[in-house]
């Protein structure tokens, strides 16, 4: 971190970068003089395509506004892990280090929070005023590590998840949107054989997924059939994986059943995400499970390929499968999406330390977040008469400002009435769904073992379901491919998790 000198931090600008809703929160030691700040280097994931312009106008626009001179470094979320991995083995790093879900799996990652190449933070945050009161006891616990936060969690929305399904499809078809797996299935095969873009030609499918299937996608369609969100807890009170469970199988079976009958795009486990993006913009597929929020991006891409493209989204939150009551699995940990991590080799001492949460401190304001989710009034959007937001120009939203969104430190911070399709869906359904969450009783628990083997195990559990998936082995293979995990490092990863639970109940 190198300490300069800015004057003249201009308050017209920063009122022009953002909607201008409440006042910057103002806390914790280490501030420096009005004229004296300092400059931070910030490296993130990068989840758009677009890589923002060093100096564009919302870094500029947060500069304006927290006084500091920033410098962000992307790194895309195709290599994160690999990269986050190398840059933390040779300690060339940022001053603020966005470790994503990473550090919940990333033996690597983990090992560098409790081996203290991170500041422990755990006794500064309440100090912050922005930051303390999105700290509830419940994500403090959760976003611990052996009790101690080793980094400010990003806090997000509970469950994002849902299934988006092509409206205009089912108009064309004479279907109703489906609520229940199995109209689900009945959609996807209507999808893949009854011509529902009705170019004469057989072009389409059902679902479009890709290869992070077993984490994304289809975890997300396990949960309708009662599967947990990584472990549970079983009638003996034992702490399991939830991919060995007879739900998740049954899941699997019927997400099969549907692949066999040409319902879900060929060869899903190998697609990149960008190739499924794609694929969804070009219409050959109508149903994707991911995200409710998608829907934006996904009419943004079709789009930008056709103005005049036909399509629209019916966004499901509340699809269910035989008795099993309506749930929906945590795809952020239960509103953890990772941390911000402030590594010792940049951030050299306490008032160092202090200095950079005073930053991110002053970027979880309302008027940071606006910033950072529409850009800047009158260049990104206007204000409408009812107070929504309208895009200028969906193009240079996506370029300039879409990509800053995945590193606010809270995500669901504001929820802004939007001119944009299915802004103001999204958000109310995700907001809904809360209700219905299905967190990981292991979370805040410790396990040795599975901060330095579950990447083996899952990776190994990954394999195993995409051959299933694509009818290299058959369930016995995939039930075989279990039972030798859990007779090693599986099997102690869940016994010390049980052991854990009990000693904390």
């Amino acid at each position: 971190m190198k300490l300069n000198r800015r004057l003249g931090i201009s308050v017209a600008s920063v009122a022009v970068a953002g909607l201008a809703l409440t006042g910057c929160g103002t806390g914790g030691g280490g501030e420096d003089s009005a004229a004296e700040t300092k400059s931070i280097t910030w490296m993130s994931i990068l989840h758009s395509p677009t890589t923002p312009e060093a100096g564009g106008p919302v870094e500029s626009a947060l500069e304006e506004l927290s006084g500091y001179d920033l410098k962000m470094q992307w790194v895309p979320a195709a290599n994160a892990s690999e990269k986050l991995t190398a840059a933390i083995a040779s300690d060339t790093l940022a001053d603020i280090v966005t470790v994503s879900s990473l550090g919940f799996t990333s033996p690597t990652i983990r090992q560098a929070m409790k081996s203290g190449q991170f500041w422990d933070v755990t006794d500064y945050l309440d100090d912050y005023p922005n930051l303390a009161k999105v700290l509830s006891d419940q994500v403090k616990t959760d976003s611990s590590i052996e009790g101690r936060m080793y980094g400010m969690p990003q806090v997000k929305e509970k469950a994002r998840y849902g299934i988006l399904v092509r409206q205009d499809w089912l108009d064309t078809l004479g279907l109703e949107a489906p609520h229940t797996v199995e109209e689900l299935g009945e959609v996807a095969r209507a999808f893949a054989t009854q011509d529902p873009d009705g170019n004469g030609k057989d072009d389409t499918t059902g679902f479009i997924d890709r290869l992070e299937s077993f984490d994304l996608g289809f975890r997300n369609i396990a949960g309708f059939f009662g599967a947990g969100s990584e472990f549970e807890l079983n009638d003996d009170n034992e702490m399991i994986a939830s991919f060995s469970t007879d739900a998740f199988k049954e899941g699997m079976e019927w997400y099969r059943s549907v692949y066999e009958d040409g319902a879900v795009n060929n060869e899903f486990v190998t697609v990149q995400k960008q190739n499924q993006y794609d694929a969804i913009a070009q219409g050959k597929g109508g149903i994707v499970s991911t995200g409710l929020f998608e829907a934006r991006g996904f009419m943004q891409l079709a789009e930008s390929a056709n103005p005049d493209t036909t399509m629209a989204w019916a966004l499901i939150n509340d699809m269910t499968y035989g008795d099993v009551e309506r749930r929906t699995l945590s795809d952020t940990r239960g509103g953890i999406g990772g941390w911000y991590v402030f590594p010792k080799s940049e951030v050299k001492d306490e008032d160092e330390l202090k200095a950079v949460l005073q930053f991110i401190n002053d970027i979880n304001s309302e008027e940071a977040y606006g910033i950072m989710t529409n850009g800047i009034e009158g260049v990104h959007y206007n204000v409408g008469a009812n107070g929504e937001i309208e895009t200028i120009d969906e193009a240079l939203w996506a370029a300039e400002v879409q990509p800053y969104q995945s590193s606010r430190i809270t995500q669901n911070l504001v929820n802004y009435p939007s001119s944009s399709p299915y802004v103001t869906e999204a958000a109310d359904k995700m907001a809904e769904q809360e209700e219905f969450v299905i967190t990981n009783p292991a979370q805040s628990l410790q396990s040795d073992t599975y901060d330095t083997r579950w990447s083996e195990v899952v990776t190994a559990a990954k394999d195993a379901y995409n051959k299933y998936m694509v009818g290299q082995i058959d369930m016995a293979g995939y039930e075989e491919v279990i039972d030798k995990l859990r007779a090693g490092d599986l099997g102690k990863i869940e016994a010390e998790y049980t052991a854990a639970y009990a000693e904390s109940n």
